[in-house]
């Protein structure tokens, strides 16, 4: 599970980092990092 986790940051970060070339789906990105980093907080913070 950790793994997979991850592979999904991992993903996530090289998309918000495309954001910032992609001015057009900048904002979409930054909005799923953000989401992003919220889930795993609460799964942090959840003990799960």
């Amino acid at each position: 599970m950790r793994s997979c986790l991850i592979v999904i940051i991992i993903v996530l970060v090289v998309g918000w980092l495309f954001g910032f070339f992609a001015f057009d789906l900048g904002w979409f990105i930054h909005f799923l990092l953000v989401a992003a980093v919220i889930l795993l907080l609460l799964r942090l913070i959840g003990g799960r």
